[in-house]
């Protein structure tokens, strides 16, 4: 395979990787803000409780898509079959 390929796939890979990691803290951004200050969500929020616990929930898998992403992110840059299996 020759070198040019494999250095497109590493940086198309560390690439998509970022786009997982921007959408993860996204994700955690808008679960804080529901979780934390739900003015805005008065309403809806305290007339069902799924939604507030939909929240914690947004909260707990953009954290998980962060981490993933990140990682991914360095195991591209690095060529670490460790991190790119994590």
């Amino acid at each position: 395979v020759p070198m040019s390929v494999l250095s497109c796939m590493k940086y198309l890979m560390f690439t998509f990787n970022m786009l997982v990691f921007a959408g993860g803290t996204c994700l955690a951004g808008m679960g804080v803000w529901v979780a934390v200050d739900p003015a805005g969500f008065q309403d809806i929020v305290a007339a069902r409780a799924v939604l507030s616990a939909g929240a914690w929930l947004l909260l707990a898998v953009g954290i998980a898509l962060s981490l993933l992403g990140f990682l991914g992110c360095c195991g591209a840059l690095r060529r670490s079959r460790l991190l790119l299996l994590m």
